[in-house]
């Protein structure tokens, strides 16, 4: 009978835990901005690693519309595929427990959006798909710049 006391203890306990994990992970380290978003809290290389990534969103989206623009469908692929799923290695595993749950689905559904890009331009080599692809996409980076805002820790 003591065993099935501490078994139980310690499947509560367990529970707890990984509910507040959980927890955690879905909401993130979020507080209210006085600009009407959610300020997401990070380190100083955290913030930058993230301010990164979104740069070059903004590089390979420039060098999509360019190389659309020329029909040099080679550059149009290799700039897409920069940003789609294979460069979520390059993000810092720390940012996963603080970003929020929705803000997570925008990033993943902007980096699957560069993928079909590529692929897109692989397929069909037709300037005015790519740029109305890309326009969808850029609808998740509206959307995330409109929602949260990205504060440094003071700590």
């Amino acid at each position: 009978m003591k065993n099935c006391k501490l078994s139980w203890s310690l499947v509560v306990v367990l529970s707890i835990i990984v509910t507040l994990l959980g927890y955690k992970f879905t909401v993130g380290e979020v507080q209210p901005s006085d600009d009407g978003r959610q300020a997401v809290i990070l380190t100083k290389d955290e913030r930058n690693a993230l301010l990164l990534e979104m740069r070059n969103w903004l590089q390979n989206s420039q060098a999509i519309l360019a190389a659309a623009s020329e029909k040099d469908f080679d550059t149009v692929i290799k700039s897409a595929r920069a940003s789609g799923m294979a460069a979520e290695a390059d993000t810092p595993g720390s940012l996963f427990r603080k970003i929020p749950v929705e803000m997570k689905a925008l990033g993943f559904g902007t980096r699957k959006k560069f993928d079909e890009i590529a692929a897109d331009a692989e397929q069909f080599k037709e300037s005015n798909r790519t740029v109305a692809k890309l326009s969808d996409a850029m609808n998740n980076c509206i959307a995330c710049h409109a929602t949260y805002r990205f504060v440094e820790t003071t700590q």
